[in-house]
């Protein structure tokens, strides 16, 4: 079987300087998008980097199911250190928070998700969690 067709990311995911993957969707995210943006949460995962996620939310249209069912396959065994989402409506947020939930069910593992109105505060709270978890190794034997 062939791999599905994959979507360039470059148009609306990129790495910012402090390491952090930030993407802003215009309109549906379809299946193809969804797995295109999983592979690349997956490379920065496999390469044992944090996987911290900033998501502009403000002119996102819908989550297809197709996209849902492919970020729940597609996310399986990966590790997120945190993801914030700014400027999503409040469907778009109950669609997140239900995705998110499904993908911690059939991956078993809980990532923080927080849901904010400006950049900077989401930016904020990121950098505040890669603080924490770093200095949560340190202190650890």
């Amino acid at each position: 079987m062939s791999e599905p067709p994959s979507e360039d990311t470059s148009s609306f995911l990129r790495e910012d300087p402090e390491g952090i993957l930030c993407f802003a969707i215009e309109g549906d995210i379809s299946d193809p998008m969804a797995r295109s943006i999983a592979a690349v949460f997956r490379r920065v995962s496999d390469s044992g980097r944090e996987l911290f996620v900033l998501s502009d939310a403000r002119r996102v249209g819908t989550l297809t199911a197709g996209a849902r069912s492919a970020l729940a396959e597609e996310l399986r065994g990966l590790r997120f250190s945190g993801v914030a989402v700014f400027g999503a409506s409040f469907s778009l947020r109950v669609v997140i928070t239900l995705a998110s939930r499904s993908v911690q069910f059939f991956t078993g593992e809980a990532y923080p998700l927080a849901f904010f109105d400006t950049e900077d505060d989401a930016r904020a709270w990121l950098l505040a969690q890669r603080e924490e978890i770093r200095a949560t190794r340190r202190i650890q034997p």
